[in-house]
């Protein structure tokens, strides 16, 4: 992994326009701050999701239409808490299935086991660790069909291009019949998107910044966090947030463990985030195009989110 970390540090900080990859924000402390970020109140997208996994767990299920066992397997499972209202439903009303949440946060994954142990002693849970691809491999071998959740959103932190790369790589690792329920932040009013994402807590400006703490750490490197900002926008048309970390002077940063020194300009930016908002119409062409077909969309009541049910 720190070789990967390694390379994709140096491309993104020598780049004519530079970047890092927000998929490196999820250390241990960068999760934690996440958590912080999913409480805030003008986060609105723990909530919807939350909403629709609460109020239409029935229906959901419903229209997974798996007359056998099935394996639930959750990507990028964090803290599990929007999932859980799902697995109780399943719990309680005996249906048989197994829960697989991978995650690569070691961390998470522990707390999240221990948690749901404790409040579904009923519950079948083979947690993962890892690359999701290792592991969809194994589990396309499973005599059990699957339902395959990416909720939070999460796949608007991919350029359109990635985004449906990795839809048809979730395809690839799929049986016929399996489902995918994946979340979808619909777009709405730009000023609660902009609230949401450029809090006036500074959350988010941590979590940023705690990237350039975590390249301090890993490479030996010698960011000076105060001389560091962070800028979001959003574009209503496109459907784009994009998040920024701002040198605030003109400065050298060396990563001593790369051997490498990085220079940076008055104000120069680095892009750390992607977070696409799509329309309904957006999710259909999306899903035929990575060759599944749409199910259903679960929104909440404020039509801020969908968790869209696919079908390869």
């Amino acid at each position: 992994m720190i070789n990967t970390f390694a390379q994709d540090v140096l491309s993104g900080l020598t780049a004519k326009n530079k970047y890092l990859s927000s998929k490196y924000f999820y250390d241990d402390n960068g999760s934690r701050i996440f958590q912080e970020i999913m409480n805030m109140p003008e986060y609105y997208l723990t909530n919807a999701e939350f909403e629709i996994l609460s109020m239409q767990a029935k229906q959901i299920i419903d229209a997974l239409g798996f007359s056998t066992p099935f394996n639930i397997v959750e990507l990028g499972a964090g803290d599990g808490l929007k999932t859980f209202k799902l697995l109780e439903y399943l719990v309680h009303n005996n249906i048989a299935f197994n829960y697989v949440p991978i995650d690569i946060s070691q961390e998470a994954i522990d707390i999240l086991t221990e948690r749901l142990k404790e409040r579904l002693p009923g519950l079948n849970i083979k947690p993962k660790v890892g690359d999701y691809f290792e592991i969809l491999k194994v589990n396309k071998e499973s005599a059990y069909p699957s339902l395959l959740l990416f909720l939070g959103g999460n796949i608007g932190n991919y350029q359109e291009e990635k985004a449906s790369e990795l839809l048809r790589l979730f395809n690839e690792n799929m049986k016929r019949g399996d489902k995918l329920l994946v979340g979808f932040d619909i777009k709405k009013n730009p000023l609660i998107i902009h609230n949401a994402y450029f809090d006036k807590h500074g959350i988010t400006k941590r979590f940023n910044l705690n990237l350039l703490v975590r390249i301090n750490r890993t490479f030996n490197a010698d960011f000076k966090i105060d001389d560091f900002d962070f800028y979001c926008h959003y574009d209503p048309i496109s459907g784009d947030v994009k998040s920024y970390i701002v040198s605030l002077r003109k400065q050298t940063v060396v990563l001593g463990a790369l051997n490498k020194t990085i220079h940076f300009d008055y104000n120069e930016l680095i892009w750390t985030e992607l977070s696409k908002k799509y329309t309904i119409n957006e999710i259909s062409n999306l899903a035929e195009a990575t060759n599944f077909k749409l199910t259903s969309n679960f929104l909440d009541c404020k039509h801020y989110f969908s968790d869209s049910l696919w079908v390869k």
